[in-house]
Parts: structure tokens; sequence; C-alpha cells
């Protein structure tokens, strides 16, 4: 078996409720397709795995919370430096993987994020929080206030593997509002794919350039306000 340095994750949404398996022809799974792809080709050559798993079945299912144990199970499997990207209940899914080795970076696109979902710490985590000013899906209120939670209530370290900006912690809670988008993140797709690529390649190599990612991090750690993108 191939053993590689490091892993990107793309995780899809799914619906509150429901214990029939997964299927690869529904559209939240389907939808994640162009976001492991531009993935794969920015990693291209390195020694890093992408994938796109499918959740054991479609719903979040309460205190269940099945995605959750199919993520721990995966993670643990692959046992290397891990970069997830979720959306909407994978997002959820994902978030309740920060501080967890060897998770090393959560980005959150259109995060299902109901009242009272708990806040872990950072533990060494990126984690990044991006929301449409027109989801009426899931509410970018909820997102920007778990944000902050997330920020009182996390301890700014970061550990091996996690690099860091030149005087930043690598660690550490940013956010961006897209403009003019939805849920299903279609109005502006290349833009998100491109939010999805900048915020993997920052995670495994450090800031390269001034892309909306970068930016957002550099804005949170100085106390600016998120930006709009």
């Amino acid at each position: 078996m191939t053993r590689f340095a490091g892993a990107v994750v793309i995780l899809h949404g799914g619906r509150a409720r429901g214990h029939e398996p997964t299927a690869p022809t529904q559209l939240a799974v389907l939808r994640m397709i162009p976001f492991e792809r531009a993935v794969r080709r920015a990693v291209r050559g390195r020694d890093v795995a992408v994938s796109r798993p499918r959740f054991r079945v479609r719903g979040w299912n309460g205190a269940e919370a099945s995605p959750v144990a199919d993520l721990h199970e995966l993670v643990d499997g692959l046992g290397v430096p891990t970069v997830l990207i979720g959306h909407s209940m994978g997002a959820r899914a994902a978030l309740r993987m920060v501080g967890h080795p060897p998770v090393v970076a959560v980005a959150a696109l259109a995060p299902w994020l109901p009242t009272g979902e708990p806040v872990g710490h950072l533990g060494g985590t990126r984690v990044l929080l991006a929301h449409g000013d027109r989801d009426t899906v899931t509410d970018p209120r909820a997102t920007w206030a778990y944000a902050e939670r997330l920020r009182r209530g996390s301890v700014r370290a970061y550990g091996t593997g996690v690099p860091a900006f030149q005087g930043e912690a690598a660690g550490g809670v940013a956010a961006i509002e897209v403009a003019g988008e939805g849920h299903a993140m279609l109005r502006r797709a290349a833009l998100w794919h491109r939010l999805a690529v900048e915020f993997t390649l920052l995670s495994l190599d450090g800031p390269s350039g001034a892309g909306p990612v970068t930016n957002a991090f550099r804005r949170a750690a100085a106390g600016l306000p998120r930006p709009t993108v």
C-alpha cells in the first residue's frame, strides 16, 4: 500500500435525518466532483493523496452524528497530516474534527451549524469558514457566530507539520463572505473551487501569494473584519 506524506479529503453534504445509504448520483455528492478535480490538479506531482469519500448514510441523525463516525475512521486510517474540505453537513462533520490528530486544516463551505453546535479547541488546526450571503438553506449568521466562538474558545497554538506565516500563527480561524452566492455554490463556482485550492496549498505549504484565503487569515490575525469576495 502506497504511503503518502499528506492527504486532502473532500466531503459532501446531506440532510438532517436519513439512514438510507448514500448514492453516487445524489446532487450533494456530485457537487464535490469539481472540487476534487481542482485540488487534484493543484497538488499534481506532490506526495499528497486526494479523496472524495461518500458517507455511509445520507443523514446526520441527531446524537448519532453518523458522518462523524465515518470521518473518524477514515482520518485515523490515513494517519498522515490531513486537510478536510467539507460542504454543508460535510462541513459540520469536518468541524467536529478540529483539534483531532492528524487533521491540520478544515475548510467549512456553507456549513450547517445548528444552535448549540459544540466548539472544540484548535490544537494547531487552521480553520476557514466561507458562506454565501444569499444562502437560505444554512444560515450565514450562524457561521459567523461559530467562527467567533471558535476564536474565543481556542488556543492559537500550532504543532508539528503545520506551516506558519512569518510572524503569524499558522493555526487560527478566518472567515470569508461570498457575495451573491447561495447554498449550492453554483453562481460563482470557480471562486469556490479557487478558495478550496488556495486553502489546500496554504495548509500544506504556507503562504505563497496574496489570494483571498491568505488575505482572510492575515486580516483575522490582525483583528480586522472578515472580507467579502
